[in-house]
């Protein structure tokens, strides 16, 4: 046994308030931490109960709990998920944590408490929980702005894209003809930024949540061959798609974001020759390859090329070709997927880009999608010219309207979801449904469509458009007779996608 003295000693050294109380409660030790946090003096609460040192209100509760404890004494904290309040000599409270011991002295039972004031862990943690809060609302407020944006700057790009395919296909003067297609490539530039902006973005809000399911690699390979082709045959280049069945597992509408900047990059760096989209396959993954016979990276620029605005061998304040968003992108989409990249370049010879996908493990999934992919991949059977449009913006639906006029479109067009069954009930079937995602009310395009073909009983053309084409993605299966496409759209595009649709081209 200790020496009585060496206990005293270690009792008063402790760095928290001990205060040991007997089982009718009264105060029988208190060390001199307890006059630094109470502000009595130790001598003066010996023979005190012990709630004395609490506030009014916790009293009765506390001599039921000190009653309770005397049945059952363990080492254990007091008021465990309670909030504990001590009182000070003042009348002042302050929060506090406190743990039990029992001890036996003969046939006596004391109770020791140490007692630790808490206010400043408390503090800390309102803080935290303030800043936490904050941050959550910053957040809400960053996804609203972003929801916003995407569709509130793109509507008006949208109508003047419209608008200026219009006047172009409408105008025989030469020189008009030639500012209209300036214009129509500032406006490109424009929208390929905004889009660009936007999406760095959301990747920084967080606000984009991965979807992952299997998905074959040949229909995607197969929709970015076609979407690239015109594109590399403008630049004198040959864009090869070799075919690859093999399934994998990830999200499909990030992946191919992140194969469409890569395409569009390679593309955009090679002056002569060709660009090659194919499988590699990697123990457990496959590995889906962007190779091209571009400029080439020098080893000492590989580095920057996933920063916001770095572009290989563009001065800062040179015209450029492109803003550098493109690979900033992709960057935090493989992060966000928790993919592989990896990169291979040569100044002079050309890049190679491997993005390596996780094989799908599950049973008959390559089956299934072999089997969307050849659904997608077939040809539009040829309809009619009867076209439903469905916009709720006026100006978009108006500019749309006016340039489907002029391509000898006979067109129907509603502001609403309700407006647009109210048309379909009175009229014929349409052979060709355009329609905005966001219809107002609740309502999306997809639900139109949805209704529509439940109506018609079979398959109906469609062009879903969207500032944001993951979320329509998400909510469609693979269709051949539909089109989705993003905001703002090209006059061109427009018709080139109804074209395809209605078996005209």
């Amino acid at each position: 046994m200790l020496p009585p003295r060496l206990v005293q000693s270690a009792l008063e050294s402790a760095p928290d308030a001990i205060v040991i109380s007997d089982a009718s409660g009264s105060i029988v030790f208190a060390n001199r931490q307890v006059a630094a946090l109470f502000g009595h003096r130790a001598s003066d609460i010996l023979g005190l109960k012990v709630e004395t040192l609490l506030p009014e209100r916790f009293r009765a509760r506390h001599l039921a709990h000190r009653t309770g404890y005397g049945f059952n004494p363990q080492m254990r904290p007091m008021g465990a998920e309670l909030e504990l309040f001590a009182l000070r000599k003042d009348g002042s409270e302050f929060p506090v944590e406190i743990s039990l011991s029992p001890i036996r002295d003969g046939e006596r039972l004391l109770i020791a408490a140490a007692i630790r004031d808490v206010t400043e862990r408390k503090r800390i943690e309102a803080e935290l929980v303030a800043a936490r809060e904050a941050a959550d609302r910053a957040n809400l407020a960053k996804s609203r702005f972003l929801a916003s944006a995407s569709h509130d700057l793109r509507q008006p790009l949208q109508a003047l894209s419209l608008l200026n395919g219009t006047v172009q296909r409408l105008s025989r003067d030469a020189l008009l003809s030639e500012a209209f297609a300036q214009q129509e490539q500032a406006i490109g530039a424009m929208s390929r930024l905004l889009n660009a902006l936007l999406d760095v973005s959301k990747l920084e809000a967080g606000v984009i949540k991965p979807e992952v399911t299997d998905f074959t690699v040949a229909a995607l390979l197969h929709e970015l061959g076609n979407e690239f082709a015109q594109l590399a045959v403008n630049k004198g280049l040959e864009l090869q798609v070799q075919g690859c069945a093999d399934t994998v597992r990830s999200d499909p509408s990030l992946v191919e974001q992140i194969l469409r900047n890569l395409i569009s990059n390679a593309i955009k760096y090679t002056r002569a020759g060709s660009v090659l989209l194919r499988c590699v396959h990697r123990p457990s993954a496959i590995g889906v390859e962007v190779l091209d016979t571009g400029i080439g990276i020098p080893a000492d620029q590989l580095p920057y090329i996933y920063d916001e605005f770095y572009q290989v061998g563009v001065a800062p304040n040179a015209t450029r070709d492109g803003y550098g968003l493109g690979l900033s992108i992709v960057s935090r989409l493989v992060k966000l997927l928790d993919l592989k990249l990896d990169v291979h370049s040569e100044p002079g010879k050309g890049s190679s880009f491997l993005l390596q996908l996780p094989a799908s493990i599950a049973p008959g999934a390559h089956m299934e999608s072999a089997r969307q992919a050849e659904s997608a991949a077939a040809a539009g059977r040829k309809v009619g010219r009867q076209v439903l449009l469905v916009e709720d913006d006026r100006a978009v639906r108006k500019a749309m309207l006016m340039l489907l006029a002029a391509e000898g479109y006979d067109v129907a067009a509603a502001a609403s979801m309700s407006e647009a069954l109210q048309i379909v009930a009175e009229s014929d079937p349409f052979e060709l449904l355009i329609t905005d995602f966001h219809l107002g009310g609740g309502a999306t395009g997809v639900d139109l469509l949805t209704e529509l073909r439940a109506r018609y009983g079979g398959e109906l053309n469609a062009i879903v458009v969207s500032g944001d084409t993951s979320f329509v993605v998400k909510s469609l299966q693979p269709d051949a007779h539909l089109r989705i496409a993003n905001k703002p759209l090209r006059a061109a595009q427009l018709l080139t996608l109804m074209s395809e649709l209605l078996g005209e081209s």
